[in-house]
């Protein structure tokens, strides 16, 4: 038969060397935690850095058609294949339910990547790095960006844009 306790345990005051013991938990759980995240931050390739700034738009939507319109070298199912020269802009636009352009970079060789949404929240998820970045209406995302092996980078959309999300796919060709 089991018994209820004889007094309300809760309320009874903690020992202090049970207090000590909670916090000496508590600092080597936050210890490990903060060094962990800053160790992964370090080493982790998903973290992806760079700047953001205000933009309108409108702006921004007439600076990629015009990078496209300069550095177009194809086209493929009515969205043009770019490929500018190592270590320039390049711009990708994320709209409902597509990017624009499709990017075609040279291994090795490092870009100045810029990125920005025109109508709704979207996000950048490039593979194979594992980068996932929020891209809101508004504001440009800048960050440096060198593929280091030839191939198709697959971009997606992964924050729900509407009823044709999961149309909304992208790539970056790679070659060497």
């Amino acid at each position: 038969m089991v018994t209820a306790p004889e007094r309300v345990w809760w309320r009874v005051p903690v020992s202090r060397a049970e207090m000590v013991w909670i916090v000496l938990a508590f600092l080597l759980v936050m210890v490990f935690f903060s060094l962990w995240m800053a160790l992964w931050h370090g080493i982790g390739r998903q973290n992806a850095t760079g700047a953001a700034y205000k933009v309108a738009p409108q702006t921004y939507r007439e600076e990629v058609f015009a990078f496209a319109r300069q550095w177009k070298v194809g086209e493929e199912n009515g969205i043009p294949v770019v490929a500018p020269p190592p270590g320039s802009h390049v711009y990708l636009l994320a709209q409902r339910f597509s990017w624009y352009p499709i990017l075609k970079l040279k291994a090795g060789e490092t870009y100045h990547l810029h990125m920005a949404s025109t109508d709704v929240l979207h996000g950048f998820s490039l593979s194979p790095h594992q980068w996932a970045i929020q891209l809101y209406p508004g504001y440009e995302w800048v960050m440096s960006f060198t593929p280091d092996k030839p191939g198709t980078y697959h971009i997606i959309c992964n924050d729900f844009c509407g009823l044709g999300h999961q149309t909304m796919l992208g790539k970056i060709i790679v070659e060497g």
